[in-house]
C-alpha cells in the first residue's frame, strides 16, 4: 500500500484511513464481500497504532460500509449501496469459477506473510541480493552500448542470446544444442506452462515426482491433467514406477527434476537415469527435464543432465537463470525438437509477443563474459557455506528431532520432523516467532516434512532462523 496518512493534516488519522478505504471501496477495488486487511497488518503497513485502525474500521462500520464476521474479519458490506444501486458484476463468483486455479491457501499465506512481514525467510526459492548478479548488470549497463532494436524480435527469442545459451549448454551442461532448437521463455515456469498447454490435452495422464515442485503448481490441474506420483528417495525416482503407471494409465509425459531435486535435494542415480531413458524411448514417453540447479554442484565442476545422455531425442530440456543469476531477469529456455520449439514459440507469441529485448541483452552480455564464471564460482562457494551453516544449526539445535539428506548442490534442505505435527499450526507458531518456511505437504503426499531454503537467507541469520523454528516446534509440542 503506497498511501500513507498525512500527519500534518487537521483531519484525524483514523478518519483519513476511513476516507481512503471508503474511496477504494467506492471505485470497486474492494468489491462487496471482500475481506479487508486485518487491523494488525494494516497498522503495520500504515505505520500507525492498531487502535487507530480499529477506530477507522469503527467509523466505516457505523456508516454501514463494512461489517464484522466471525472467522472472516472485517468485510465490505454486501448491501453497501442499498437497493437503488445498479447491479455490479459478481467479481467474487467470477474469481472462484475461472479455469486457471489459484495457488493453494497455504502458499498464498506464505508469500503474503514473507512479503509483508519482517520475517527470516527460509521459504523463498530465489537468491539473496548479494548472491545475484546485480553488480555485473550495473557494470554492463554502464560500460556497454545497447544497439539492439527495441521492438518485437524473433518468436523464439533473440538469436544472439540463443547462440550464447547453446554455447553455455555445451560448456556447463554437456548438452549439444542448436540455437534454432531453443526457445527463450519468461523463466522455467512459463516453459512448463507452454509445454502443458500445447502438448497435452485435458484428461491426459502425466507422471510427476512426489515430493516435487511440480506438485505445488496448479497449472496441471488447471489444464485438466491427471497427475500420477512417482515416490522419490535419496537416489531419485524408481524408473519401474513409470512403467507401472504407463501400463495402467497410458502416461503421456513425465516431469523430472533429476539434479538436486526440489525439495529433497537428491540426485537421480546414474543407473536409474539410464533406465528412465530406456523406458522413454521404448514406450515413446517424452521426458521433461527441469534443471535449475545442476551448475550449483558444490564439490563437482559438472553434474550430468538427462539431456546430455539422451540419444533418441525423447527429453525436453528446461532451465533458467533464476536460481543461478537473478530471478527478476526472467530468462529461461526450452531445448528440444525444432518442430516442438516452433509450436511453443507460436503459443508464446500469442501470449506476450515474445520476450523483452532488454533482459535478453543483459543476459547475453553476462553469459558471454568472463564475469559469469567468476559469479558461478562465488555462488557455489556461498551456497555451500550456507548449506554447511544450516546443517550445523540443525544438528546443534534439532539433532534428535529431524532427519535430512545433506544436499550436494541446489538451495534446499528437506527435513523430516520426527514428532507428530499439524503443519498449519506449526507454521503459524513459526511465523509468530519471525521465521517462515514451506511445509512439506505443499510438495506432495509425504507427512511431517518441512523445506528450508538457504539461497535467500543471509548467512548471519541462519542459526537464528533454525533457533526460532526449534522454539516453535517445542512450543507446538507443549500446546499439544
Amino acid at each position: 500500500m503506497n498511501w500513507k496518512p498525512n500527519r500534518e493534516s487537521q483531519i484525524p488519522i483514523y478518519k483519513q484511513i476511513a476516507q481512503y478505504l471508503e474511496q477504494r471501496i467506492s471505485n470497486g477495488e474492494y468489491p462487496a464481500g471482500t475481506t479487508l486487511p486485518s487491523e494488525r497488518l494494516l497498522s503495520k503497513e500504515l505505520v500507525v497504532n492498531r487502535s487507530t485502525v480499529v477506530a477507522a474500521y469503527e467509523e466505516l462500520r457505523a456508516s454501514g460500509i463494512v461489517e464484522s464476521l466471525k472467522g472472516k474479519g472485517t468485510i465490505v458490506s454486501r448491501n453497501i449501496w442499498g437497493t437503488s444501486r445498479k447491479r455490479i458484476p459478481n467479481w467474487e463468483k467470477l474469481i472462484e469459477t475461472g479455469s486457471f486455479l489459484p495457488n493453494t491457501t497455504m502458499m498464498r499465506t506464505i508469500r503474503k506473510e514473507a512479503f509483508e512481514l519482517d520475517l527470516i525467510d527460509l521459504a523463498s526459492g530465489e537468491l539473496s541480493p548479494d548472491l545475484s548478479a546485480s553488480q555485473y548488470f550495473r557494470k554492463i549497463m554502464s560500460n556497454e552500448s545497447f544497439d539492439y532494436h527495441v521492438g518485437y524480435d524473433h518468436p523464439q527469442g533473440n538469436l544472439k542470446l540463443r547462440e550464447t545459451i547453446a554455447l553455455h549448454l555445451k560448456e556447463f551442461r554437456d548438452i549439444h544444442a542448436s540455437p534454432s532448437s531453443i526457445l527463450i521463455t519468461s523463466g522455467a515456469q512459463q516453459a512448463l506452462y507452454l509445454i502443458v498447454q500445447c502438448l497435452l490435452q485435458p484428461g491426459d495422464a502425466v507422471a510427476i515426482e512426489d515430493p516435487s515442485y511440480c506438485y505445488s503448481l496448479r497449472l496441471f490441474k488447471s489444464a485438466g491433467l491427471r497427475p500420477f506420483l512417482l515416490p522419490v528417495d535419496d537416489h531419485g525416482i524408481n524408473p519401474d514406477d513409470i512403467v507401472q503407471f504407463h501400463k495402467q494409465h497410458r502416461i503421456k509425459m513425465v516431469f523430472l527434476n533429476p539434479n538436486f531435486q526440489n525439495p529433497n535435494g537428491s540426485v537421480l542415480d546414474l543407473e536409474r537415469r539410464k533406465r528412465v531413458l530406456e523406458i522413454s524411448s521404448y514406450y515413446g514417453i517424452p521426458i521433461v527435464e527441469d534443471d535449475p540447479y545442476s551448475v550449483t554442484a558444490f564439490d563437482k565442476p559438472q553434474v550430468s543432465t538427462l539431456k546430455s545422455m539422451d540419444q533418441n531425442g525423447t527429453v525436453l530440456y528446461v532451465s533458467s537463470l533464476s536460481k543461478i543469476v537473478a530471478s527478476g531477469l526472467r530468462i529461461g529456455w526450452i531445448f528440444g525438437p525444432k518442430a516442438v520449439i516452433e509450436r511453443l514459440a507460436d503459443a508464446k507469441q500469442q501470449i506476450d509477443f515474445g520476450h523483452s529485448i532488454i533482459p535478453e541483452w543483459i543476459a547475453n552480455q553476462f553469459l558471454s563474459s568472463e564475469d559469469f564464471s567468476a559469479h558461478l564460482h562465488k555462488l557455489r562457494d556461498s551456497l555451500a557455506f550456507n548449506r554447511d551453516k544450516i546443517v550445523f544449526s540443525l544438528y546443534d539445535q534439532l539433532d534428535d528431532q529431524v532427519e535430512f539428506l545433506i544436499p550436494e548442490g541446489g538451495i534446499h534442505i528437506w527435513c523430516k520432523v520426527k514428532a507428530d505435527i499439524n503443519e498449519q499450526q506449526l507454521l503459524k507458531e513459526a511465523i509468530k516467532r519471525g521465521v517462515v518456511y514451506v511445509p512439506g505437504s505443499v510438495f506432495g503426499t509425504q507427512k511431517g516434512y518441512v523445506r528450508f531454503t538457504f539461497g535467500r537467507i543471509k548467512e548471519e541469520h541462519i542459526y537464528e532462523a533454525i533457533s526460532r523454528f526449534s522454539d516453535s516446534l517445542h512450543s507446538f509440542k507443549k500446546i499439544k
